[in-house]
């Protein structure tokens, strides 16, 4: 047999590209990530697997992640008891700021129904100084969850990112039995929902940017 031949990006110069064509990424980013009512549906394993094989990619080092996905009754009940202890809390900070909070309350009614919790956790002992150090602790966890979620969201999926079922580190380990030199950082839970997905409000990025130092607006090109 042949060898197969696998194509590269052609990276060999400057290209003209058209800002105005349509990114299909672009479009699954604008999905909102806030939690919706979901369907008790399970999810194929063969569309886990896809996910789970999307936050594995762009990974130069070996990832210093462990991604648990559960499905156990028990456990997801016992995430659940941490997410409502949570939200007792956060609702009333949320509230504050004017945000909606009926799309958290359902999910903090119903964690245990939701098909799939998947819980981020980074590896390895969580450094205490520098700040830049635990930075690098934590972001080795975020981007493979933000690429689990863009591809289940690209099957049809509602993808939520939260913090509030592991906000009680020493609880979220007693429950899936993590040991010592593991943190869990983030949870994504995922399942088919029982309205269409919704797109987030639009925002320009350059409102959010500065030229070269803060205080420089970033020039904004003509339209």
């Amino acid at each position: 047999m042949g060898q197969q031949s696998t194509s590269t990006p052609d990276n060999s110069g400057p290209r003209d590209v058209d800002p105005a064509v349509a990114n299909p990424l672009l479009d699954l980013l604008r999905i909102s990530g806030e939690p919706l009512k979901l369907r008790r549906e399970p999810i194929g394993s063969e569309i886990l697997e896809v996910c789970l094989d999307a936050a594995a990619l762009g990974h130069h080092q070996t990832p210093r992640y462990e991604l648990v996905v559960v499905q156990d009754a028990y456990r997801k009940h016992q995430l659940a008891r941490i997410y409502r202890q949570g939200w007792s809390v956060y609702r009333r900070i949320v509230a504050r700021g004017g945000s909606s909070l009926e799309a958290r309350q359902w999910e903090a009614d119903h964690f245990e129904d939701v098909p799939v919790v998947i819980v981020g956790c980074a590896k390895g002992l969580r450094p205490g100084l520098p700040a830049i150090g635990e930075a690098r602790y934590y972001a080795s966890v975020l981007p493979p969850l933000h690429n689990l979620m863009l591809v289940a969201r690209g099957f049809g999926l509602s993808a939520s990112m939260s913090t509030l079922a592991v906000w009680s580190g020493w609880q979220a380990r007693r429950t899936l039995d993590l040991p010592y030199r593991m943190t869990p950082v983030a949870v994504v839970t995922l399942g088919w929902p029982k309205e269409h997905l919704i797109q987030a409000p639009e925002r320009r990025g350059t409102d959010f940017a500065v030229l070269d130092h803060h205080g420089t607006p970033f020039p904004v090109s003509p339209k």
